[in-house]
């Protein structure tokens, strides 16, 4: 009798430990199912940790990674700790998990005619030229670019004006002869200057304080915020707001990367960008009127130009690309005088 009652309890035993196994091994399985490892996206700037671009980088990389619920993990990379420029932008034409923020110029590499839509003296706000990107015209561009395996996210990201600081005031392309004007080592700059009636001087920035100091240069040009960071105040009292050129940072993923992606996730990180470059923008704006207030106060005077005369000097610069579409010019001419009257008209 006990020897079949010991049966009876190791049967029931050994059932209990067999149920308890399978149930642990299914829980552990499901529990493998429902984990996802989270996908890696690399995203890479030019810009340092406390300029603004790079914190309002931030907060895109940490909303996208948070409202993804770990499916999605953006790295932020700044001051070009990873490939940027030509390098990074070859990263997203060829496939890899990488988001580039970098110049619209980079994008030219692939499609010439981003760098015609930021070309010279063809804006006079930032709500002109986000009212062009929105257009036909560049939208076209962006088609053709993906065609080339690059997304363009957004073309928002700006970072101001660069505008002509010197020992004179400038008001017209006149005012602008026999001036001395360091550029950095670019054709389009180079150009630029030559067109609106100044000689240009190539040379490293770090080089412009003394050079002002010492007469080699009678100015430089570059945006409001490096005016006032850089102290240039101290050698340069008046402030043209000639707004030659736009500073401005496309942000690019791979075709490939972007395809892969869910549409749920496709949206969170176009919706995050997009909330970034307002965020960017505004900011910016706040520091250039802080600034602008700042150099005031160490006696600075700002001018206004004659914006049409500067724009007619530019425009042979446009003919100076050969890999620019003819008549590029005309028709982004087009396009801004439309989105100024329909600014005018309160559109």
């Amino acid at each position: 009798m006990k020897k079949v009652l010991s049966l009876i309890f190791l049967s029931l035993f050994t059932l209990l430990l067999v149920a308890c196994g399978g149930k642990k091994e299914e829980a552990t399985k499901n529990e493998g199912e429902t984990k996802k490892e989270a996908r890696v996206i690399k995203v890479t700037t030019k810009f340092v940790d406390d300029e603004q671009t790079a914190k309002s980088l931030v907060k895109v990389v940490e909303a996208i990674n948070k409202r993804s619920n770990g499916s999605l993990e953006l790295q932020l990379f700044t001051s070009g700790t990873l490939p940027i420029g030509k390098d990074g932008m070859e990263q997203v034409a060829n496939g890899s998990d990488w988001i580039l923020v970098d110049g619209v110029n980079f994008l030219g590499d692939y499609v010439p005619d981003y760098n015609a839509v930021t070309g010279p003296m063809l804006y006079q706000s930032f709500d002109e030229y986000l009212r062009m990107v929105r257009t036909p015209l560049v939208q076209d561009l962006n088609a053709q670019a993906l065609e080339k395996g690059i997304k363009v996210l957004s073309l928002d990201w700006l970072f101001g004006f660069r505008n002509i600081e010197a020992k004179k005031a400038i008001k017209t392309p006149e005012d602008m002869k026999g001036l001395k004007l360091r550029v950095p080592t670019s054709q389009l700059y180079t150009f630029t200057i030559e067109a609106m009636g100044g000689n240009p001087v190539a040379m490293p920035y770090p080089d412009t304080y003394a050079a002002l100091q010492q007469g080699v240069i009678d100015g430089l040009e570059g945006s409001i915020l490096s005016y006032y960071g850089t102290k240039q105040y101290e050698n340069v009292k008046e402030y043209s707001l000639t707004r030659h050129l736009l500073g401005v940072s496309a942000v690019c993923i791979s075709k490939k990367c972007w395809d892969s992606l869910t549409d749920e996730e496709r949206t969170i990180i176009q919706e995050e960008f997009d909330k970034g470059a307002e965020d960017n923008l505004t900011e910016t704006k706040k520091l250039e009127d802080e600034y602008a207030q700042k150099l005031k106060d160490n006696g600075v005077t700002f001018h206004e130009v004659d914006a049409e005369a500067f724009n007619k000097a530019v425009a042979p610069v446009y003919e100076k690309f050969p890999k620019w579409t003819p008549g590029i010019y005309d028709k982004i001419m087009e396009n801004l005088t439309q989105i100024r009257e329909d600014i005018k008209n309160g559109k």
